[in-house]
């Protein structure tokens, strides 16, 4: 009976002691980390649910800015270039009037309306537009819209990572011209082709559609909805050659929509309507094909020597290695902030800020990568060619 009075006594020691330890243990995390954990766990649990629907990026809230032209919204939207992070040009096709009643969270967008803002009837005015880092409008380049008047507006707006004079180039397919401004848009360079006549030979184009360029000034055109062709130009925009015929085979193209050159000078061509992505050297010359991508809209090659693409069905930005493996994607249909219905041209700025213009949903989006985003998920800067030429 001592015996087992003594070991009673001992495990309540024994247990005392462990309370004890475990009191001061709590008491220590109290004021650190305990309190850390805690709002750990609060914070996971408000996280839960949700779809990622913005991939690595947060949306920018109400960017742009509206820009102050009651009863009108933006048009649908042909391109956007984000120069720096604080000068961004936009491609408008013109403004649309704002329907008499706008649906609830009306964001701006027309595609919010329930209807494609490419079926609007817009006034093509305020065309070409720069705006600032926070969407506050910086140019409103009204002296040139009547270059867009008879089409349905800019198709793509680049500049040449080459230039040191920043040229603006402005892409229009209904027009059937290429324009090159200078980089305060106060002068027009240079105009390639005969304004609303179509034509296959070295002066016209058929619908042309987007452009790149080599480090000597040397540029492509894609052409386009109706010429199926990759049309190439010297710096001072002569003619040098064409390759591409309507078709499916190698070589041939339905509606090649846009185009990029990696750093090994391979130049790469949306095959819109084939649903592929063709390679072909500096020449023309047919390389390799990746098929099965559904309606490749617009095409990126990153300094890290990755693709991106803008897919117009399935509405997700697709990230392929240059051996054409898909390594990860995003995004989902919508005309709610971060969604998107047709981003018919994207850009990324130096600080790594994404910029989305959606031809369906009449909108510019801006997105910010997400504090601790996984760089491999984000769409790196775009690249330039490094590989000298092997005439």
């Amino acid at each position: 009976m001592k015996e087992r009075t003594r070991f009673s006594i001992g495990m309540g020691l024994i247990c005392l002691f462990a309370s004890g330890l475990l009191v001061a243990v709590l008491s220590s995390f109290s004021g650190g980390t305990l309190a850390h954990a805690q709002t750990a766990r609060g914070a996971a649990q408000k996280q839960a649910g949700g779809e990622e629907e913005t991939g690595p990026y947060d949306v920018a809230s109400g960017w742009p800015q509206p820009l102050g032209h009651p009863g009108w919204t933006w048009g649908s939207q042909g391109g956007v270039f984000a120069e720096t992070p604080n000068r961004i040009y936009i491609a408008n096709r013109g403004e649309l009037p704002i329907p008499e009643k706008a649906p609830e969270g009306y964001t701006g967008g027309y595609g919010a309306f329930g209807t494609p803002a490419t079926n609007g009837k817009p006034r093509m005015e305020h065309c070409i537009l720069v705006v600032d880092g926070n969407g506050k409008l910086l140019e409103d380049w009204t002296q040139w819209d009547h270059l867009f008047a008879g089409g349905r507006g800019p198709h793509h707006v680049k500049i040449s990572p080459y230039d040191p004079e920043k040229h603006v180039w402005v892409v229009d397919d209904m027009v059937q011209q290429v324009f090159e401004f200078t980089h305060d848009g106060k002068q027009l360079v240079m105009t390639l082709g005969e304004r609303l006549v179509q034509g296959q030979d070295d002066k016209h184009f058929g619908r042309p559609t987007d452009i790149a360029w080599l480090p000597d000034g040397t540029f492509f055109v894609s052409d386009g909805y109706v010429n199926t062709r990759v049309v190439k130009f010297d710096k001072n925009g002569k003619y040098l050659m064409a390759w591409g015929t309507k078709g499916k085979g190698p070589g041939q193209f339905d509606l090649p929509h846009s185009i990029d050159i990696d750093a090994q000078r391979r130049v790469y061509v949306a095959d819109r309507s084939n649903s592929r992505i063709q390679i072909f050297d500096e020449n023309g010359k047919y390389l390799s094909e990746w098929d099965n991508i559904r309606q490749p809209y617009h095409i990126m090659i990153t300094a890290d020597q990755h693709l991106w693409v803008a897919d117009g069905v399935t509405n997700k930005f697709l990230k392929y290695d240059l051996n054409g493996k898909l390594l990860y994607s995003w995004g989902t249909y919508g005309s709610f902030p971060g969604a998107f219905w047709g981003v018919h041209q994207f850009s990324v700025d130096p600080e790594g800020n994404l910029y989305a213009a959606e031809t369906f949903g009449g909108r510019t989006q801006k997105f910010t990568p997400k504090p601790g985003a996984d760089p491999a998920t984000l769409i790196g800067k775009p690249g330039k060619i490094t590989q000298v030429s092997s005439r």
